[in-house]
């Protein structure tokens, strides 16, 4: 017999929460923002049209499946199981934030709120996640597939992201490393730089793009959708041990960019979680490409 589907309900905890739980109740925290002429009225209501929208979502799932919410916090502890539909509530970093634990699940994005999110991820409105939930478990349901980025290193370790890969140093000073195209007969380039980014089309839309804006990039940014990524070195140094020749590129379908770390430390994380990173120490060596699993995003 088949399990019923699993609605998983993703949320994260409110910048009101956050202040109640740093300052105890609401009248210390309306103190602490008055003092610094801020108000708390528009952060309380942005937490309950949060609060809100978890509540609606949560109605809207059908009487006869299961159901389960993790916190943003909680996504690295959290087991996803294969039957599952997992809505998104919240900001379009959210679904990039639970991506990387996916495994071809169907994800909905619902924004909590219009008009100050892009929502280019969190396409949806409470409203819809009926309609969303029932459709995910049709044959045929549409869905977007994103590509995503993936990191093995040389001891198994596997990092996975919507929008980016970072592998640098720890503290975003200078790192030490060769890196290079990953193919036989290839010749790396020893380099000392504040790290590198790889990322997708839907990164590019964030610190890629930025990336791609300040370097006055000839290569073309590549869709959401499509399976190749561009990488970029961060502030390359000169010296007569280190070289800048290879600062960018493109990595498409089974490409791997190599990376060997001959420093004390590197560490590789993927769209800003920075507590779910892969550590890496002197001789060893990372590859980073197309991962083979999408993003399915219901649209």
């Amino acid at each position: 017999m088949s399990l019923a589907p699993r609605a998983v309900l993703v949320h994260r905890t409110t910048e009101y929460e956050e202040l109640l739980a740093r300052h105890g109740t609401r009248g210390q925290a309306e103190f602490f923002l008055a003092s610094r002429g801020r108000g708390i009225a528009e952060v309380a209501e942005r937490h309950h049209r949060a609060a809100q929208a978890v509540a609606d979502v949560a109605a809207a799932v059908p009487l006869t499946w299961r159901r389960a919410r993790v916190e943003r916090a909680d996504l690295d502890r959290f087991l996803f199981g294969p039957e599952d539909v997992v809505v998104v509530v919240g900001q379009d970093g959210l679904v990039a934030n639970t991506a990387k634990y996916l495994s071809g699940q169907p994800v909905a994005g619902i924004d909590t709120d219009p008009g100050r999110n892009p929502g280019v991820l969190v396409r949806h409105r409470p409203a819809d996640a009926g309609r969303l939930l029932r459709s995910a478990v049709l044959p045929g349901t549409a869905a977007d597939e994103l590509a995503m980025v993936e990191a093995v290193a040389d001891d198994t370790q596997r990092l996975v992201a919507l929008n980016e890969v970072f592998l640098g140093p720890a503290g975003h000073q200078t790192a030490r490393y060769r890196v290079g195209p990953d193919r036989d007969g290839a010749d790396p380039e020893a380099q000392a730089s504040s790290g590198i980014v790889v990322g997708t089309g839907t990164g590019a839309t964030g610190w890629l793009r930025s990336l791609w804006l300040e370097r006055g990039s000839a290569l073309p940014l590549p869709a959401p959708a499509e399976r190749r990524l561009l990488w970029f070195v961060r502030e390359a140094w000169p010296s007569p041990a280190t070289g800048t020749t290879r600062v960018a590129g493109n990595l498409s379908g089974t490409e791997r960019l190599r990376v060997t770390v001959e420093c004390d430390r590197l560490v590789a994380f993927g769209d800003g979680m920075e507590s779910d990173a892969l550590t890496l120490t002197w001789g060893q060596t990372v590859r980073v490409g197309v991962c083979d699993t999408a993003l399915r995003l219901l649209v």
